[in-house]
């Protein structure tokens, strides 16, 4: 066989598959058996085996992983993956309704509303039909680059469908799951091979996308439905999140398909009680329903908060509970000193999740509760994820029961203890041994400066020897004294200490969240770090100041004025400097060029994503919005602008183009 007889063969072959796999996953209607489907990807591994040359990235052989990576690399989503409100009443969703009707100043709009999915929520791109991208949620506006992983799950199209005439630039919004079966399976094998089974599917899934090795993520049997586009460009013009729905399958992408079109809020809350009932008997993990307007120019209008849109909101389920005995209250105590009694359970299944701890928040709640230790409890998973002790079975009682006491001094340090409104608090801070530990495991995660491989038992192993008494102390390690520790190899002990040293190059936004400012998250950080040039001029601001920033309110002004204001965080930052942590400073931008204007951006940028046009925005003093009024200062219309541009033009709001946007930051416009 020729080269050129092969690259036809493969082609055709290739193409069979697609579309097989096409009928499989996303219709539902196979065309032939599994016997049949396994011979023609048999074919085309064996004329890919004579022919290495003609392997694509492309071909469906390639779903079987790739070499472990080092680690992920973080990217910047298209258009920011925002998070829902949620609500638990029929009556808190005829609010939502309301609102909306009020804000549109509308007597019906109408809704979709689909299954809320419990999996790991992930961005995929595709450029010219071809998967280029996958990663994960992450903050909402960056996450980690998992495209190896992606592409490895068998219902993800590596091509979109010729047919359907495909988008040029194409980035959706999906869910990765694991069949309750898929999951019951992997765990059985678990323990058979005498390894420890995993909690739940979210769980097995989340963990499985980031996987360095991919080969262990195409391993697990995964799943994927989308919900949105997030980016679209070259393609079709939606005037419904409907359409949209409908459209997602056309070009080989998955929808859930337990969803409906809603005239009336009335219906929406009937298919949430109808898919509650529905719910044990579906294969896969959901914890609720998503309701969400189907007019997208309309949504446009209503546009977002910080973190979630106004015009969708999350109907959560009733949560699984399960009823076991309390055996004893133990005190966890936290990063900030809160101590928080633990109910140790005796094991209780929860919706296929064995739970033997579960919180019990604060002495407030135990003596609300009224609960004591033997009684029988009712544990449900708040959200579907974290155990809590919700009530309590009085007429079980024998009297054998007893009261809980909290202890009179931090029971992991010995030191007094202060109430800080309804928290029991220990005020010795770093000093604590379990405050340091939680300390350390949060500057060293992902998210923070992200030290790969110090993980929780290690830190509790470095803090138990007093190897470390502070986070600076991490940078004076030696290969040598991790080696003296229990299950420490050579290998091992350097990679750490390269790890480390890696650390002290990170973004100011990374540093600004590793302190564990209290009420500052990831996001919060970034618009710290854009604010201010440098660590030194954080610590200065005034309370005044920062309450000017967009986003910033009273609470976390104070919070972030409180933590510079303490002597011995001022002194950590310090010895964190000393030992050679030097942190990104922002780029000094020219100071106010966007000084109190509001900017949409709408359409594709050539130059920069979304995100990065609106943090540029926001660096030089503007403020990035994602819905027009009259208040709008100028809208930056790229290619294929939709409904933003007609709606900026009724209102009469400046429209210029992104080249126009860059000769507005010169001053030249």
């Amino acid at each position: 066989m020729t080269e050129s007889q092969a690259k036809a063969q493969i082609e055709k072959l290739r193409e069979d598959i697609h579309r097989h796999n096409y009928l499989y996953y996303v219709k539902s209607c196979p065309q032939i058996s599994d016997a049949a489907y396994d011979s023609l990807m048999r074919q085309l591994q064996e004329l890919e085996a004579r022919f290495p040359e003609l392997v694509t990235p492309d071909s469906p052989t390639q779903r079987v992983g790739a070499p472990p990576a080092e680690e992920f690399k973080t990217v910047e989503h298209t258009a920011p993956m925002l998070s829902l409100d949620s609500c638990l009443t029929a009556e808190e969703i005829a609010e939502f309704d309301k609102r909306v009707k009020k804000l549109l100043e509308t007597d019906q709009p109408e809704y979709v509303v689909e299954p809320k999915l419990d999996g790991l929520s992930v961005e995929v791109v595709y450029e010219n039909g071809r998967l280029v991208r996958g990663a994960t949620r992450g903050d909402g506006y960056r996450g980690e680059d998992v495209s190896l992983n992606i592409k490895t799950i068998k219902s993800m199209p590596l091509l979109l469908r010729k047919s359907s005439s495909p988008p040029r630039l194409l980035a959706v919004r999906g869910e990765v799951m694991m069949s309750i079966k898929g999951f019951e399976k992997l765990n059985a094998q678990l323990v058979k091979d005498g390894q420890s089974p995993f909690a739940n599917p979210r769980n097995v899934a989340s963990g499985s996308m980031r996987q360095l090795d991919s080969g262990v993520t195409a391993s697990r049997p995964l799943d994927i439905f989308f919900y949105d586009i997030l980016a679209c460009a070259g393609g079709p013009e939606f005037k419904t999140h409907w359409q949209i729905l409908h459209t997602l399958p056309e070009w080989g992408l998955k929808v859930n398909p337990h969803i409906e079109k809603c005239r009336q809020i009335g219906q929406a809350i009937e298919f949430h009680q109808r898919l509650e009932q529905e719910r044990n008997k579906l294969d896969y993990e959901i914890d609720g329903v998503v309701i969400k307007l189907n007019d997208l120019q309309a949504r446009e209008k209503l546009g977002a908060k910080s973190r979630s849109p106004r015009w969708a909101v999350a109907y959560k389920f009733e949560p699984r509970r399960g009823e076991t005995r309390l055996e004893d209250i133990t005190i966890q105590v936290g990063r900030t000193g809160a101590l928080t009694p633990v109910a140790c359970l005796r094991p209780v299944d929860v919706g296929g999740v064995t739970i033997s701890r579960a919180t019990l928040h604060n002495l407030d709640y135990i003596h609300n509760l009224e609960v004591k230790i033997g009684d029988r409890v009712k544990v449900e998973r708040a959200g579907d994820v974290i155990p809590a002790v919700v009530e309590v079975d009085k007429t079980a009682r024998t009297g054998a029961e007893r009261d809980f006491q909290m202890p009179d001094k931090c029971p992991v340090c010995g030191s007094a203890l202060t109430k800080n409104g309804a928290y029991i608090m220990c005020g010795a801070g770093l000093s604590c041994p379990a405050q340091l530990k939680e300390s350390i495991r949060h500057y060293a995660s992902k998210q923070a400066m992200d030290i790969d491989g110090l993980g929780g038992k290690i830190v509790d192993k470095l803090v138990d020897e007093g190897l470390i008494r502070s986070v600076a102390d991490l940078y004076g390690l030696t290969k040598e004294q991790l080696m003296l520790l229990e299950g420490f190899a050579g290998k091992s002990s350097q990679n750490i200490i390269k790890a480390i040293a890696a650390s002290k190059k990170r973004s100011l936004a990374r540093f600004i969240y590793a302190l564990g400012i209290r009420n500052v998250g990831r996001h919060l950080a970034d618009v710290l770090a854009r604010q201010f040039n440098s660590i030194q001029q954080l610590a200065e601001a005034k309370l005044d100041s920062l309450m000017q920033i967009n986003e910033i309110g009273p609470e976390v002004a104070s919070c972030v004025v409180n933590f510079f204001a303490n002597q011995h965080n001022r002194e950590l930052i310090q010895a964190l400097m000393r030992q050679g942590v030097n942190v990104a400073q922002a780029e000094i931008q020219t100071a106010g060029v966007l000084q109190g204007k509001r900017i949409v951006f709408t359409g594709s940028l050539s130059k920069l994503s979304r995100s990065q046009a609106q943090s540029l925005v926001e660096s030089l003093g503007g403020r990035a919005t994602s819905s027009i009024s009259r208040a709008t200062d100028y809208v930056v219309a790229g290619e294929n602008a939709g409904s933003k541009l007609a709606e900026a033009e009724r209102l009469g709001v400046k429209i210029i183009s992104e080249e126009e946007f860059f000769k507005l930051l010169e001053n030249k416009f």
